[in-house]
């Protein structure tokens, strides 16, 4: 095999794949599971429910250039997400807004200025400046008491360990709005694929000069395999066969039900901060538009074991993956492999993120050659 090679088949790995077979390159596409789309894989469930089977996708970004191009093998449901978070014994819009706090406090203590109202509460906690935790860097700007009802609990199931061993850093996926919007996105361009993501990726891999191989490990063929290129969007350390110890990845469990009821919640998704084992409950009718007198949800519980879903962003992991990334500078640097993806490069990345990073690293590629 002298063509490029591609391994996995999620965002990372399809876009890199048809930016190659359109540029002239040959690709085979190396994936472990058996089906297209990674995490974003979806199905129909036995009662006809398109579901998500890895947990809820919402596609948001301010490129427009990357909205594009993904549009151009899917139309795009303009879905607006919302999300509510059960905090005693109520849904509470989340990210915190105007409307989140008047129902803890009451319109007269929150006042005209939700900031001021916020920068009170940081005023009465006690946080480390620069924040060197999770916990510090969200007390830092909502306080203390917000902290604890909507995302100490959360956080400490999420990753199964206390927030303060986590890095400030995965904090900045986390929002506060000063007014009454209550979508979980701001960004201009946001939906979901119509006739679902799994679609879409067949889509993108329909080309003659890409190959899809599936049910199959890049480890077990490697060796075969003698390509000018090989763009890799697996799990990091498992690349270099964790000769600098391994990494830790966060994953999930989903439990899925089917009601003979129209509606389940209000939005697509409720976060459970505090109370239950699971994380959040996703009825997909809300994301995918379908209509029926049923509808499916889906109980997410988070796990150490499974397949791999998010990098745990902890001071020892973060040192491990910069050994790694050492490497993968220097064999960039030869222009024979590429990392892309929140796998390859240990990084929480949203799907945006994903896309732009392989349009980037594969036009790189293309013109050194």
């Amino acid at each position: 095999m002298r063509g490029c090679v591609v391994v996995g088949c999620g965002m990372a790995g399809a876009v890199s794949a048809r930016l190659l077979a359109e540029a002239g390159q040959d690709v085979l596409i190396v994936e472990r599971r058996k089906h297209l789309g990674g995490n974003c894989h979806d199905r129909y469930n036995e009662h006809g429910h398109l579901i998500h089977v890895y947990g809820p996708h919402i596609f948001h970004t301010t490129d427009r250039e990357v909205f594009e191009y993904l549009g151009a093998f899917t139309r795009w449901r303009h879905y607006q997400h919302r999300v509510l978070s059960y905090v005693q014994g109520r849904l509470l819009p989340f990210p915190i807004n105007r409307d989140t706090l008047e129902e803890l406090h009451g319109a007269g203590l929150v006042g005209d200025s939700v900031e001021a109202f916020l920068a009170e509460q940081v005023r009465k906690s006690s946080f480390a400046t620069p924040p060197k935790s999770f916990r510090d860097a969200v007390v830092s700007v909502v306080g203390e008491e917000l902290y604890r009802l909507f995302y100490q609990g959360y956080t400490a199931k999420q990753w199964n360990r206390p927030p303060e061993e986590l890095e400030p850093e995965l904090a900045r996926r986390i929002p506060v709005r000063p007014n009454r919007d209550p979508r979980y996105f701001t960004d201009p361009y946001q939906g979901t694929p119509v006739r679902g993501y799994t679609r879409l990726f067949e889509s993108l891999v329909d080309h003659p000069r890409i190959r899809l191989l599936l049910g199959c490990d890049y480890v077990d063929v490697k060796a075969e395999l003698d390509s000018p290129l090989t763009v890799y969007t697996g799990e990091l350390d498992r690349f270099f066969d964790y000769r600098h110890g391994r990494l830790e990845y966060s994953s999930l469990r989903f439990v899925y039900d089917t009601l003979d009821q129209e509606s389940f919640q209000p939005v697509g998704v409720v976060n459970y901060p505090n109370d239950y084992a699971w994380t959040r409950i996703t009825e997909y009718k809300h994301l995918t538009g379908q209509e029926d007198h049923r509808t499916t949800i889906c109980y997410e519980y988070p796990t150490s074991e499974g397949s791999p879903f998010y990098p745990v962003l902890t001071r020892g992991n973060r040192a491990t993956r910069d050994r790694y990334l050492g490497e993968v500078a220097m064999l960039e640097e030869k222009r024979r492999h590429l990392f892309v993806g929140r796998l390859a490069r240990y990084a929480y990345y949203n799907m945006d993120q994903v896309v732009r990073a392989a349009m980037d690293g594969v036009k790189r590629w293309l013109s050194a050659q």
